[in-house]
């Protein structure tokens, strides 16, 4: 493909699939479940979507143009993959995203992208009380 998953999920195609999400009841950490709910900017030929992966595998892609786009996502064999507008994408996971580390990789669409965890979600720090002291 010549260019990005990312980049023409910006154009605001409708989603023609979708892929069951992952579990996140789980205590221990499970592929994804550190950025779910947290803004990721993905950089695919110099433009700049925000992903927001939900959970239950949902998936909103926020163009340059304030569009969004809606799709799924998914964490299985060493590769996070989205899917909206008709098209997946899959790029290497094999290891948390840390929170203003950018990573580049090349996608499942052979596209150069670097994505930016704006933050992320951490476990609870030991010994940390709660909002009434607890």
């Amino acid at each position: 493909m010549n260019s990005g998953f990312v980049l023409r999920a910006g154009a605001g195609l409708a989603i023609l699939t979708a892929m069951p999400g992952a579990a996140f009841a789980q205590a221990a950490w499970s592929p994804g479940s550190e950025i779910v709910g947290q803004p990721v900017q993905v950089t695919t030929n110099g433009t700049t979507n925000t992903l927001y992966l939900d959970q239950g595998g949902g998936l909103r892609i926020m163009t340059p143009g304030g569009n969004t786009v809606p799709g799924s996502w998914s964490a299985t064999n060493g590769q996070l993959c989205l899917s909206a507008s008709g098209a997946q994408e899959c790029v290497p996971y094999n290891s948390p995203f840390q929170a203003g580390q950018p990573l580049t990789m090349t996608s499942s669409c052979n596209a150069s992208e670097t994505w930016l965890a704006q933050a992320t979600n951490g476990p609870p720090v030991q010994g940390q009380k709660g909002e009434r002291g607890r």
